[in-house]
């Protein structure tokens, strides 16, 4: 018997090998409660990324809206300065105290320049269609009348139109041809 007591004693180099393998598996996964503790470090890890890139994106937002107000508050600002010397050549034309009728000609003349080239740097575009072709996307016909011209042309422009880069801000005012009866 005692024989079988030496075999049924686990001698202590004699393990089970399965039971060695249980053991070594058990012991080189984390517990659940670290890999608990190493995702909720990840979560916060992500969520505080998250918060960051919502905060940036905020940023952007209101500098991109802070950008599109000054736009529009100071779109008009270059083209208001080149108003200004027209302004002042005007009031100049005024202040004089015996204009003559040349002096105030060629004053006016040298003050639609300055006007013209203000408008030039703008990109504002005067629109005289006499002549041509009626265009109802830049003209806006008041009258027909019956005339020598070919139908549907423009005989008389009674307020030019223009255009600010090529978008119509005001339509010509203009009197057509219609077709002979």
């Amino acid at each position: 018997m005692q024989e079988l007591e030496k075999d049924m004693t686990p001698q202590p180099g004699a393990e089970n090998p399965a039971e060695n393998a249980e053991s070594a598996a058990v012991d080189s996964t984390p517990s659940l409660e670290e890999m608990l503790r190493q995702a909720e470090l990840k979560v916060a890890e992500h969520h505080d990324a998250w918060l960051r890139a919502k905060a940036e994106t905020e940023n952007v937002r209101r500098r991109a809206q802070e950008d599109i107000a000054k736009a529009s508050k100071f779109a008009i600002e270059r083209f208001a300065g080149e108003l200004l010397a027209v302004k002042d050549s005007l009031e100049a034309a005024l202040a004089t105290e015996n204009p003559s009728v040349e002096s105030l000609k060629s004053g006016t003349e040298l003050t639609l320049k300055q006007l013209v080239a203000a408008f030039e740097k703008s990109a504002l575009k005067e629109i005289n269609p006499a002549g041509e072709p009626f265009n109802p996307n830049f003209h806006q016909a008041i009258s027909m009348i019956e005339s020598e011209q070919e139908a549907n042309t423009v005989v008389t422009v009674l307020q030019k139109g223009y255009l600010l880069a090529d978008r119509v801000l005001r339509p010509a005012l203009v009197i057509v041809a219609k077709p002979k009866a």
